[in-house]
C-alpha cells in the first residue's frame, strides 16, 4: 500500500503548477510569465531532444556530410572496391593453380611422381574378340 502512495505522490508532484516569471532587472517589470508543471517541462525537454536527434540524423543522411564519416564512401568507390576484391580473389586462385602446376612439374622432373598402376580386371564378353 505504501508504494502506491509513493506513486501517487510522485504523480501529484509532477502535476503541481508553478509559475515562471521573467522580470526586467532594472525596473522589476514582468516581461513574460509562464504557467508550468514538471510533467509539461519533462515532455517539452524530451520532445526537443527527439527533434534535435531527428534533425541531426536527417542532416547527416540527406547531405554530403555523410562522406566525412569514417568508413562511409561514395557509391562509385564502393563499386570499385567490389571489383578490386573480385579481381584479387581471381588472381589469388590463379597463383594457387600455378603453384600446384609448378610443384607437379618439379615432382615429375625429380622423379617423385607416385605411379598408380591400374590392377583392375577388364571383363570382356566372350563373343567379342580383340583386334590385334
Amino acid at each position: 500500500m505504501a508504494k502506491s502512495q509513493e506513486e501517487l505522490s510522485t504523480l501529484k508532484r509532477l502535476k503541481n503548477h508553478y509559475r515562471l516569471v521573467v522580470m526586467n532587472d532594472d525596473t522589476y517589470e514582468e516581461v513574460v510569465t509562464f504557467k508550468l508543471n514538471r510533467l509539461s517541462v519533462y515532455i517539452a525537454l524530451c520532445t526537443i531532444f527527439v527533434v534535435l536527434v531527428g534533425l541531426t540524423v536527417a542532416l547527416i543522411v540527406f547531405t554530403p556530410l555523410k562522406y566525412y564519416i569514417p568508413g562511409y564512401g561514395s557509391q562509385a568507390e564502393r563499386r570499385e572496391m567490389i571489383q578490386l576484391k573480385i579481381r584479387a580473389d581471381s588472381l589469388e586462385s590463379q597463383v594457387r593453380f600455378r603453384e600446384a602446376y609448378w610443384n607437379n612439374v618439379k615432382n615429375v622432373l625429380s622423379g617423385q611422381v607416385p605411379v598408380n598402376l591400374d590392377t583392375t580386371l577388364i571383363n570382356v564378353p566372350e563373343g567379342e574378340k580383340s583386334v590385334d
